[in-house]
């Protein structure tokens, strides 16, 4: 028997992710497992008051595959039982696994991770946020600079057994003013790989090609030309930037 068409065969729901801030819940087409998000479920929000989450979460895919690291799992827009939204491949991660951490301050790793900062937990002792030092997680904190993405939280990462990591969650992204909110801070300063550059220019090189004819039906032109500036920026620069704006750097909270 033939596969299914995903973007067409009937979409089942079979649970709600009650954690999510919009509506969120899990189905299936056929036996494949997805995670759906229907746009007359999302909320408000005064600093994104244009267009669609759900938009942006495929606008992200497209750009995770122009970047070519696989970032985003594979995402879409399709109609569903309430209505049109994003539909994305679940991804069953590792529990063993955990690339972003809270620790004592006395037990951060030595080598194989980075500090982003520290404080003091609820009982008063000092803890610090790490995260692996990855090429995985490198590549998806360029994702999150070129998308301008305002909300990779911790668990908005995940860890694949065989040693990849997912980003998901990106209904906060592509605004035209600066609004990078991340808890991969690791690398301010560190010179970008020739592997990094090459993915950003694949961005820019889209942007005058298919990439950018796609991304036009997802967001406006005003946030597809800071896309494109962002990609420049980077490149010029070649090295991690660190964070700037009077806002917070990091998302709250921070899983």
């Amino acid at each position: 028997m033939p596969a299914p068409d995903l973007a067409t065969a009937e979409l089942t729901l079979t649970g709600r992710i009650t954690t999510a801030s919009n509506a969120t819940f899990l189905g299936s087409i056929g036996d494949t497992t997805v995670v759906y998000k229907p746009i007359a479920g999302e909320k408000p929000l005064w600093d994104f008051p244009d267009g669609f989450l759900a938009h942006r979460e495929v606008a992200a895919y497209l750009v995770s595959e122009a970047l070519g690291w696989n970032v985003v799992p594979r995402t879409w827009l399709r109609d569903g039982p309430f209505g049109e939204g994003m539909v994305q491949l679940w991804q069953e991660q590792d529990p063993a696994q955990s690339p972003v951490d809270l620790v004592a301050t006395e037990h951060v790793p030595e080598t194989g991770w980075k500090q982003v900062l520290e404080g003091q937990d609820e009982t008063g002792r000092m803890v610090a946020l790490v995260h692996e030092d990855s090429p995985a997680l490198r590549r998806m904190a360029v994702f999150d600079i070129i998308v301008n993405n305002a909300d990779r939280k911790g668990d908005h990462i995940l860890a694949m057994a065989h040693g990849h990591r997912h980003g998901v969650d990106h209904g906060l992204t592509f605004h035209s003013d600066h609004k990078l909110r991340t808890v991969l801070w690791g690398w301010v300063g560190d010179a970008l790989t020739a592997e990094e550059s090459a993915g950003i220019d694949r961005v820019s090189e889209g942007l005058d090609g298919g990439l950018g004819t796609d991304l036009a039906d997802l967001l406006s032109s005003e946030e597809i030309a800071s896309l494109a500036a962002r990609c420049a920026r980077l490149r010029v620069a070649g090295r991690f930037p660190a964070p700037s704006g009077e806002m917070s750097a990091v998302p709250w909270p921070l899983f």
